[in-house]
């Protein structure tokens, strides 16, 4: 091998060790960016010497129109200069190509390895700290949260990383002992947050890979659930109950009243990227549960409805985008799950989508930034893992 080719394999080997190990260090704390930056400037260089556009799958299409709405809207918000601030997490997208040149072949598999590898880690961190707490009121004042900043974040991540892992054990014909080992403290961590939302999106999203994989194991869902109904601590099935109770739930409902109102004096471009803690007060309905005279961080920072907020805050135009990214990506992973060569890859990126999809009727998943670079890693990698490297 030339001195050449050592160079420019060292480099392709520094980039995804960079981009791997950055995706699966989000999970404990939003500086792995830091790496995913290193890794986007050795990318950079890789490109250049390909000589080559970057290639990307064709939901990379609308997200980068639903940047450009977004942008706009930013720029027309009452406080364009605090709105746009907001607008350096579409860096993010970079992801996408990245991952496409980084992680082909069979390196996208090994980054699902390691996503998961650092997942457990993680969430046995978040069960000594539910272990930790000393009683009920105590865990929901102050929820496992791992080493991220909140409960809700960890929660989405854990999500995403149940994805992968039970797309692995169902989709592979080998190595299922990993993930299977992998399961029981991703569970355990996903119930001690208390976070209903991501309940919600794991088991429809759960649901959808067994039906994908054999429709008839599909009837063991209910009974995963009343097992784990019956074996859990009665906190935990006190919460899941308060899905179904009115009165543990009518702030959501406030925050839906309060959206649909914005939307309709906003209906183009919304009130601006990160503009909604602002003028949530304008709008705010008399059964809210937050303190009328509350102002500032006291506030709705979001609506906890992914299509709500994106009507509310980017306007009608970027949720159409959004759909068609929506649309585009879910289509083109269940493709690549019956035909594709890695359908455990592909399986994971759509359980990804489901899940997300799911918990964001409750919770504005996609706006969080360590979900969502978790969240385009895992519906990249499929598409990476078909494109074939030089032997």
């Amino acid at each position: 091998m030339s001195t050449a080719e050592t160079s420019a394999s060292r480099l392709e080997l520094a980039a995804f060790g960079c981009f791997a190990v950055g995706v699966a260090l989000i999970q404990f704390n939003i500086r792995a960016e830091i790496l995913l930056g290193i890794g986007g400037i050795l990318w950079g260089v890789l490109a250049w010497r390909d000589g080559t556009r970057p290639v990307a799958p064709a939901f990379f299409t609308p997200l980068l129109v639903l940047a450009a709405v977004t942008a706009v809207g930013a720029l027309l918000s009452a406080d364009p200069l605090y709105s746009a601030a907001r607008l350096k997490q579409f860096l993010l997208f970079l992801i996408v190509p990245m991952a496409m040149r980084v992680a082909r072949g069979a390196r996208a598999s090994q980054v699902i390895d390691v996503i998961i590898a650092l997942g457990s880690a993680a969430a046995i961190y978040g069960v000594i700290q539910y272990v930790a707490s000393t009683s009920y009121e105590d865990l929901l004042r102050n929820r496992p949260h791992g080493s991220l900043n909140h409960y809700m974040t960890y929660s989405g991540v854990l999500m995403l990383v149940i994805c992968a892992a039970v797309a692995r054990l169902l989709f592979r014909d080998r190595e299922w002992i990993w993930p299977t080992v992998a399961l029981p403290a991703l569970f355990v961590a996903l119930a001690a947050t208390q976070s209903r939302n991501v309940w919600v999106g794991t088991a429809v999203a759960i649901g959808a890979l067994l039906s994908i994989r054999r429709r008839v194991l599909l009837l063991a869902l209910p009974l995963l659930i009343v097992v784990a109904g019956a074996i859990a601590p009665a906190s935990v099935r006190d919460r899941a109950l308060s899905m179904f109770d009115p009165a543990q739930n009518r702030d959501r409902v406030a925050m839906l009243k309060a959206g649909v109102a914005i939307v309709k004096d906003h209906p183009l471009f919304g009130v601006g990227m990160n503009m909604i803690p602002k003028v949530y007060l304008q709008y705010r309905t008399s059964d809210a549960v937050d303190s009328a005279e509350a102002t500032g961080p006291e506030t709705r920072s979001h609506l906890h409805n992914v299509p709500m907020q994106l009507a509310a805050e980017r306007g009608l135009p970027a949720l159409a985008v959004w759909l068609w990214f929506v649309v585009v990506v879910a289509r083109d992973l269940w493709r690549l799950i019956k035909s594709g060569s890695t359908p455990a890859v592909a399986a994971a990126g759509f359980a990804a989508v489901i899940a997300m999809l799911a918990a964001g009727m409750f919770e504005h998943n996609f706006g969080d930034s360590e979900f969502l670079v978790l969240f385009l890693a895992l519906i990249t990698l499929p598409f990476a893992a078909e494109v074939r490297t030089r032997a």
